[in-house]
């Protein structure tokens, strides 16, 4: 029996979105008068939300300083989302074969599962040409946050599909979480932000080197 749905990630799975996030990032710290951070710092720091990529930069660690002063987060995290839109898909890029790989599942109901916010979402994909490929969008905006399996359970509901019948695709121990939590079966891709994770460690169904190493499994159960 072939899956009947699949839920993607956004970012790290699709699409290299780093470089607009560092740039956004960088130019919030300076406004603040908060140290400048590097690219592999902010690889490692997305996937969670803006709030808590922000409260990172801040801290210029991947575990958030408690004591951060509200209002500082929360001025910081308007500049965030300013200088964001502003930039969103300016430096982004589709990763190999990404194209390719959605056109040739396009029989197969798809939605995308994301925590960026919806705006964010929507421009990226819109820029990247990528829109056309969802019947569905869940955002981080929308419900609770991956690893919650809220998402995930809504996707399902809104494509008319029970858990049983999809599969979720990520790069992050985030999204496997998600999966596991929403009794979904998950496809790990090792290309993306893992956040330093060993993604084999979390035992997805599934760990893929390549965006096409997923086409197989979605035409078939093992």
């Amino acid at each position: 029996m072939s899956y009947q749905g699949v839920l993607f990630d956004l970012d790290g799975t699709l699409v290299d979105s780093v470089e607009d996030m560092y740039m956004a990032l960088n130019l919030t710290l300076t406004e603040v008068a908060y140290p400048i951070v590097s690219y592999a710092q902010v690889k490692t720091w997305v996937g969670n939300g803006i709030s808590t990529l922000v409260k990172r930069g801040l801290t210029g660690d991947m575990q958030v300083n408690p004591k951060l002063n509200q209002s500082l987060v929360d001025i910081s995290i308007v500049r965030f989302k300013e200088h964001y839109h502003d930039i969103v898909g300016n430096y982004a890029g589709l990763y190999a074969h990404v194209e390719t790989g959605l056109s040739a599942l396009a029989h197969l109901p798809k939605a995308l599962v994301t925590n960026k916010d919806r705006v964010f979402t929507e421009l990226l994909l819109n820029k990247l040409k990528l829109d056309h490929h969802f019947d569905v969008l869940v955002c981080g905006d929308d419900t609770d946050k991956k690893p919650n399996p809220k998402p995930l359970i809504m996707a399902c509901k809104s494509l008319g599909l029970s858990v049983d019948d999809v599969i979720m695709v990520g790069d992050s121990k985030s999204d496997i979480l998600a999966a596991k939590n929403a009794k979904v079966d998950v496809i790990a891709v090792k290309y993306g932000y893992n956040q330093g994770c060993h993604l084999e460690d979390l035992n997805p169904e599934y760990l893929c080197e390549g965006f096409l190493d997923i086409i197989p499994i979605l035409n078939k159960r093992n």
